[in-house]
């Protein structure tokens, strides 16, 4: 796979906290090989944590049944983010969004690279209607072809594209969605870039810190 390194540990943390929010773990597959990203250096994103590196790709059932290990009531917010990209998995993903609202009550947020449209083969956006509350697509460059550079996505040139009409249309759908770049990968220049075009599609831009696995 993209990125694994072999010395890397397994292991079956599909939920697991950073900060005030809990983290849902679904895969280890990605459709992109982001060279800035942590899993390139580490089997966490926490020093001394617990591997995200999955031993196999849990169901929805277990999942769900993960969250009775923890006080709901310590977590401002649901999100899915793992070693992997979750739209792979958007069935087991909308059900499990669809328990969290319906038990916790809890916001639900989807980090995404963006191609989950590519990666399933249909428009999955309608889908998180009333179920995800906020959508972070990692933006990452303002130029296409830097992007296809940095991201090295499955699905070549077009991803670029597909993954600013995935912000486009999350708008409708979705109450925040926000598109972010990584700190220190993107020069100053770029960054107001990529301001312009989130002030474009009318959506929140963020530059998020860059971290090193652990």
């Amino acid at each position: 796979m993209k990125g694994r390194r072999p010395e890397l540990k397994k292991a079956m943390t599909i939920l697991y906290k950073v900060h005030n929010n809990l983290y849902v773990n679904l895969t280890n597959r990605c459709s992109s090989s982001c060279v800035f990203c942590l899993r390139h250096n580490g089997d966490s994103v926490v020093k001394g944590g617990d591997s995200l590196w999955l031993t196999r790709e849990p169901s929805a059932k277990e999942v769900k049944a993960e969250f009775e290990r923890f006080d709901m009531d310590d977590f401002d917010e649901v999100v899915f983010c793992g070693y992997g990209e979750p739209a792979e998995r958007i069935d087991v993903l909308l059900e499990v969004a669809a328990f969290v609202k319906e038990k916790y009550n809890k916001p639900v947020r989807i980090n995404t690279n963006g191609q989950g449209n590519l990666i399933n083969g249909r428009d999955i956006v309608p889908e998180l209607k009333g179920l995800v509350d906020t959508v972070s697509i990692s933006l990452n460059t303002p130029n296409k072809d830097k992007y296809h550079e940095l991201v090295r996505s499955e699905f070549g040139e077009k991803a670029f594209d597909a993954m600013l009409d995935f912000a486009r249309e999350s708008k409708k759908y979705v109450p925040n969605v926000i598109l972010s770049t990584v700190a220190t990968t993107i020069t100053k220049e770029e960054e107001e870039e990529c301001k312009k075009i989130c002030d474009e599609l009318g959506v929140t831009y963020r530059i998020r810190p860059f971290e090193e696995g652990k």
